[in-house]
């Protein structure tokens, strides 16, 4: 039959349009590889998402609704988010390691119509089956608990179908991280997710093969789009294991995947490494936590000139690319680049009285690009505070130098205040980052019963080396930034605990303290 796809909604072509457009290109490529090896090609993978939209659609999804999905790094999950998309749908991903109870609230204030759950969820999904008020569920393949929506749908036609949205309307809400109550909701619309797409990754080849190890639901889901509108491949894994991650890069010929710098430390670490052959990988992005200098160099030495940082956030998308070479360029006090804009994004540095500040002078930094988002769900105060005049205020405080390379200092909110002046955690963790005994490590602040704040390191020790003391810690910082920045207890860990976003949980460390 054929695949020509009717008129878009006011000449508007939404993101899964254009991918499928590709993917209706070579019908016979590979388009993903699934964890269980089962590879997908294109045409049966446009034709899974033409079927299940069509399904969905008969079923009421259509503009203006919203579809949960409660999925692992499956084929299904990809295939469902393009469906409800394409179906007319705004789309929410519900992260792994937030409460079913956390789960529901959410879904009730996105005034959500319909939840489709994966394989890889069932547990959470009998656990919200329990809960008033959760929506009507789908299941993504065979379950115990509720109907097979792709076994009905697949007894449909392919029939081609779009042109239901316009670059206004939401293709998505992002929550922001927390594991309790309920994280923001932000809104980002089709139009700049579609331009999103067009940014094309340095050093990713003609041909990507995308190694998705790490959760689809976050920035993993949109490199896997950015590849397969590339015309690459998207491999899966089920999630972030290091040796496994090495074998995959081998076998499957990998030329880029996405981590977090505690799990590239991970890689460098791995017995296996030194014996797997990576001369196919040829961009690894890192970003969402600071990086270690010290890291980096090993980085670079094993893998070659590969890694690419980047610094951005949920509301404002990508915002500065460090890449090889570039991310050992330090500032006053020592503070590594996050790099200098990315194409198409403004950068300005401003004071509290919102004048943009000359290079080398801190403040908020505040971006302007056609990536932002539109708002934040139901919050028009706080979108009001947050979004001014197309810029976004990020609350991160941090200083542009003279070339246009950025460097951030801090959040504003997790700022220290304590006697005598102000802590930046992320300067202080920069700092302890250079200790050789120092593997990883989180600075945090902590209020006493009298209100005063005190500064706080948990630590993960360096292998092969005795872990610190907190005498050791205070004396090596206080001799190079000032007793100020000498922590008042030291945590030692074997791991840092993370939230569901994969950022450091200092609200479990807080818990941890004594007293």
């Amino acid at each position: 039959m054929s695949h020509q796809r009717p008129a878009t909604h006011g000449g508007f072509s939404s993101y899964v349009e254009a991918v499928l457009d590709v993917l209706s290109a070579e019908p016979g490529r590979a388009a993903v590889t699934t964890t269980e090896g089962l590879v997908i090609s294109a045409a049966e993978f446009r034709d899974q998402v033409y079927r299940l939209a069509g399904e969905l659609a008969e079923r009421g999804v259509a503009r203006g609704t919203t579809v949960t999905l409660l999925t692992g790094n499956t084929a299904e999950a990809i295939v469902a988010r393009y469906a409800a998309n394409l179906a007319g749908a705004r789309v929410v991903g519900l992260y792994e390691g937030t409460s079913p109870p956390t789960m529901a609230r959410i879904m009730a204030s996105v005034d959500c119509s319909l939840l489709l759950v994966d394989g890889r969820r069932d547990a959470a999904a009998e656990e919200l089956r329990q809960l008033a008020g959760v929506p009507p569920m789908l299941s993504l393949g065979p379950s115990g608990f509720t109907e097979d929506v792709l076994a009905v749908a697949a007894r449909r036609p392919a029939r081609p179908m779009g042109g239901l949205v316009g670059p206004d309307d939401d293709w998505c809400i992002r929550h922001t991280g927390g594991t309790t109550g309920i994280p923001k909701g932000i809104q980002m619309t089709h139009g700049s997710y579609r331009r999103t797409l067009d940014h094309r990754l340095a050093g990713t080849g003609d041909r990507p093969r995308y190694l998705a190890c790490t959760s689809l639901a976050h920035l993993a889901g949109i490199f896997a789009d950015m590849t397969l509108y590339r015309g690459g491949s998207v491999v899966l894994r089920h999630e972030f294991e290091p040796g496994d991650a090495l074998a995959a890069i081998e076998r499957e010929r990998i030329t880029h995947t996405w981590l977090l710098p505690p799990l590239l430390y991970q890689l460098l670490d791995h017995p296996d490494l030194a014996g797997t052959d990576l001369s196919s990988l040829r961009r690894i992005t890192y970003g969402g936590t600071a990086a270690s200098p010290a890291r980096l160099r090993q980085a670079a030495k094993a893998l070659g000139p590969v890694l690419y940082g980047w610094y951005g956030q949920s509301e404002a998308q990508y915002i500065t690319e460090a890449g090889p070479g570039e991310q050992e360029l330090t500032g006053f006090g020592g503070h590594l680049t996050v790099g200098r804009a990315m194409p198409g994004v403004e950068i300005a540095v401003r004071d509290a009285a919102g004048t943009t500040l000359p290079p080398g002078e801190r403040g908020e930094v505040q971006v302007r690009s056609p990536y932002v988002m539109s708002g934040y769900w139901k919050q028009p105060e706080l979108t009001a505070e947050v979004l001014q005049d197309g810029w976004v205020r990020t609350g991160d405080v941090g200083y542009l130098d003279e070339d246009g390379y950025l460097y951030i200092v801090d959040r504003i909110k997790e700022m220290i205040v304590v006697v005598g002046g102000h802590v930046y955690p992320a300067e202080l963790e920069d700092l302890l980052l250079s200790h050789p005994a120092i593997a990883q490590c989180t600075v945090f602040g902590s209020r006493d019963e009298q209100s005063v704040e005190h500064v706080h390191a948990a630590v993960v020790p360096a292998a092969g080396h005795r872990p610190p003391s907190l005498e050791e810690i205070r004396d090596f910082v206080t001799s190079r930034k000032g007793r100020l920045y000498a922590p008042e207890t030291l945590q030692l860990m074997s791991a840092i605990p993370l939230t569901a976003a994969g950022k450091p949980d200092r609200k479990t460390l807080r818990s941890q303290l004594p007293g």
